[in-house]
């Protein structure tokens, strides 16, 4: 068995994040997805996630494996939601965003696990509400949204550069403790 775990994210590790980045961008490409097609998230985005303290990264025998951003703040993409509504839009909650598992370790159901810890991590900080989007052609993220407990809740608008405005539409779901 190899060790895995979790730990926030080094500017020193910002090369081998925007590797992983690039290959997760490489496969919602590959999808028809135009998520993370036009250069979001880029080099900056990342810094400043690291920089915030809200990078993370999946470790696996010592190697990263994955990266996520996990951000527990109002996000204001959240606040116009259709199609259904949030179960609970009161407490504070945490988004993971940005998450993206390097493919030579396809297989192996990491992203749950990662998803697992960042929740754990939120929990014992007193967070029971718990939010991401994706795209609706991003089945991998819904997939792994879904078998990671949390429920469809309706549709959002992200502002990420996109060519038109649909391409910013997200699947939005959420998950409460």
């Amino acid at each position: 068995m190899s060790s895995v775990y979790i730990k926030h994210a080094q500017v020193s590790d910002l090369t081998e994040i925007m590797k992983i980045i690039s290959q997760a961008q490489a496969m919602l490409k590959a999808d028809g997805s135009p998520q993370w097609q036009n250069g979001y998230p880029d080099t900056d985005t990342i810094k400043n996630d690291i920089l915030a303290q809200q990078c993370w990264v999946l470790m696996v025998d010592g190697k990263i494996a994955g990266t996520a951003t996990l951000i527990v703040a109002d996000d204001p993409n959240y606040h116009d939601i259709t199609n259904g509504q949030w179960q609970n839009n009161t407490d504070p909650y945490a988004t993971i965003h940005r998450i993206a598992i390097n493919p030579d370790y396809a297989g192996q159901h990491l992203g749950k696990i990662f998803v697992s810890n960042l929740i754990s991590y939120s929990y014992q900080n007193g967070i029971r509400n718990f939010r991401i989007d994706t795209h609706q052609l991003n089945k991998r993220m819904q997939a792994l949204a879904k078998s990671s407990g949390y429920v469809h809740r309706g549709k959002i608008y992200v502002s990420e550069p996109a060519v038109n405005h649909e391409d910013n539409a997200r699947l939005a779901f959420e998950l409460n403790l």
